[in-house]
C-alpha cells in the first residue's frame, strides 16, 4: 500500500492511453505521487505501483462504438502500449 501525506498537492493532467486490447482511454493522472516524479513518463515506468490510477476516465473500447465513463478506473500498467500527454496542456 503506498501511504500519501496530507499536504501533498495533486497536480493532475490529461493522457491518453491505448491498451493492449485496442480500448483507447483518456482521462487524468495524477503525477505528483512520488517524490521528484513529474512527468507521465515517470509515473507509466514507475515500478512501485503496478496499477495506474485514472480519474473522470473515458474508455472507448476496440470492439464498441458507444463510450464507457468511469469516476476512477485502475489500469495495470503491463497492459498499455502506449501513453501520450494531452496536447493542450503542453
Amino acid at each position: 500500500m503506498v501511504e500519501r501525506t496530507p499536504n501533498k498537492e495533486v497536480k493532475d493532467r490529461i493522457i491518453r492511453i491505448k491498451l493492449i486490447d485496442g480500448s483507447l482511454v483518456n482521462g487524468q493522472v495524477n503525477i505528483n505521487r512520488e517524490p521528484q516524479y513529474d512527468r507521465l513518463s515517470d509515473l507509466i515506468a514507475s515500478s512501485r505501483e503496478p496499477f495506474l490510477i485514472m480519474f473522470n476516465a473515458t474508455v472507448n473500447l476496440a470492439d464498441f462504438e458507444k463510450s464507457v465513463k468511469h469516476k476512477t478506473l485502475f489500469v495495470n500498467k503491463s497492459h498499455i502500449i502506449w501513453a501520450a500527454p494531452d496536447e493542450t496542456q503542453m
